[in-house]
């Protein structure tokens, strides 16, 4: 009867280590998905960050700042025609016949307007076309999950689905929870928001294809499997020269014993390296 118990007790255990592990490994997961579900998105924030859905993205009018470039065209004036100029750091360009030129903080077209106006004390009737050229002057910053983590340079008409797009993503990325952050120096006025980009992609339905503005940071977390598998990364990442320096030497040995002689391999009984065939 002894042996019967101990018998029973020793079958026991590995049924309840397994239990044990699948309780921690629930629990786990749980702790992942239940902060994210219980995320709900409130139709205020949602309208703080979109726009109407018919808005014309290259309506955002882009306000040039330093080291902005600008190209200048005005057929009529050889003056400064063609001419581009990079914004200097006190916000002016410099052009021959009307010299320092403050443009920063404006659009093109009021940057175009501005030079009409100064240009009419030498032409009749100026007209003037100004474009940016280079947008190095504000950023945004995209992390997380995505081919390539850090600034982008904003233009104005940027959108999600084009950052993800030309960020990259992965079966690590949770497309489905993309969390898009827009700071402010006021800690009360920081808004943040969750966007499904994979069913916008699935359903073509582009509604919550918001317009990315100047330092906003854009995070596409991990899967929660690939959380996981992170995390577990991290725990092994002290002993893996530990590990690998037990592999190494046993993949070593494994991959020798393919190049051992076979009496019947080749004639002559000479030695036949390369793998085996079957």
């Amino acid at each position: 009867m002894m042996t019967d118990k101990r018998h029973v007790s020793g079958a026991g255990r590995p049924r309840k280590a397994a239990r044990m592990r699948r309780r921690a490994g629930a629990t786990a997961l749980a702790a992942i998905i239940l902060p994210v579900a219980g995320c709900s998105h409130k139709n205020k924030d949602m309208l703080d960050f979109l726009q109407a859905h018919e808005h014309e993205v290259s309506a955002i009018e882009y306000r040039v700042g330093v080291p902005d470039g600008i190209e200048i065209s005005a057929p009529r004036i050889l003056e400064i025609d063609g001419e581009m100029h990079r914004v200097q750091p006190d916000g002016k360009i410099n052009l021959r016949l009307l010299g320092e030129v403050k443009v920063s903080g404006m659009t093109a077209k009021e940057i175009a307007s501005k030079l009409e106006v100064l240009l009419s004390k030498y032409y009749q009737d100026p007209k003037v076309n100004v474009r940016v050229s280079g947008y190095n002057s504000k950023k945004y910053y995209v992390f997380g999950e995505v081919g390539g983590v850090g600034p982008r340079v904003y233009t104005g008409r940027d959108t999600l689905l084009e950052v993800i797009a030309r960020s990259g993503t992965s079966f690590l990325s949770w497309t489905s929870q993309v969390k898009i952050i827009r700071p402010s120096p006021d800690r009360k006025e920081r808004r943040e928001i969750i966007v499904d980009v994979d069913r916008m992609i699935r359903t073509g339905d582009t509604s919550a294809n918001i317009l990315i503005e100047p330092d906003d940071i854009i995070y596409v977390p991990p899967t929660p499997l690939a959380w996981v598998g992170l995390r577990i990364r991290e725990l092994l990442f002290p002993v893996s020269p530990v590990l690998d320096a037990y592999v190494t030497p046993a993949t070593v040995m494994d991959a020798s014993d393919e190049y051992d002689d076979d009496e019947n391999d080749t004639p002559g009984n000479t030695r036949r390296f390369g793998p085996r065939r079957y």
